[in-house]
């Protein structure tokens, strides 16, 4: 079974990303990205309507960290390297079955820029090669086609698609599943 620890915290680096821990200074940043209709298409959950729930989500990404059960990065440009632009992180961790599901979003300025695949390389590199990850999941609404062209950029395949499994916002919407191994014997940079 995996055995994590995330204290102190893991800040990673890209050419033009610091992917670090976010805290409450971040907030209202968040709230912004969470309550942008853009950035919550796909993710069917309702949008943020309060600053209150940015602050919950971060003492909840915290709480997890703290009991080494998920591990949430924020991205910020090297450029504004104190204003949030989204998130990426590992979560759903089965220790047990050395898999994790990992999940981001940003802003969309950056969008369609490589910033996420940037990040998504670091982090998929720590998820393997710190974590002991033997495989990464995500789970993707079917209508996202940017996240999908994303995952598989990054090696991920398709492993299941679920027809209607999921109840949002008075519809059944369907699910795809995708999926990554452990690279073997080498670094996933």
């Amino acid at each position: 079974m995996l055995s994590l620890h995330f204290t102190p915290f893991p800040q990673l680096e890209t050419e033009r990303l610091l992917l670090k821990q976010i805290g409450e200074h971040d907030a209202s940043a968040l709230f912004s990205l969470r309550s942008d209709k853009d950035v919550m298409k796909y993710l069917d959950r309702p949008p943020a309507q309060s600053i209150d729930e940015a602050t919950a989500l971060i003492k909840l990404i915290t709480d997890n960290v703290d009991k080494n059960e998920g591990l949430t990065w924020g991205i910020f440009p090297k450029a504004k390297p104190d204003l949030l632009h989204g998130t990426i992180g590992f979560w759903r961790i089965q220790k047990e079955n050395y898999r994790a599901e990992i999940g981001y979003l940003l802003h969309p300025a950056l969008q369609g820029k490589g910033f996420m695949h940037e990040a998504m390389r670091v982090v998929l590199d720590y998820g393997f090669n710190e974590m002991h990850l033997h495989s990464v999941e995500a789970n993707v609404n079917p209508s996202n086609l940017a996240s999908i062209r994303l995952l598989e950029r990054n090696g991920f395949v398709k492993e299941a698609y679920f027809k209607e499994n999921y109840f949002y916002n008075g519809q059944f919407l369907d699910s795809a599943i995708y999926s990554l191994l452990t690279p073997s014997a080498q670094s996933f940079l």
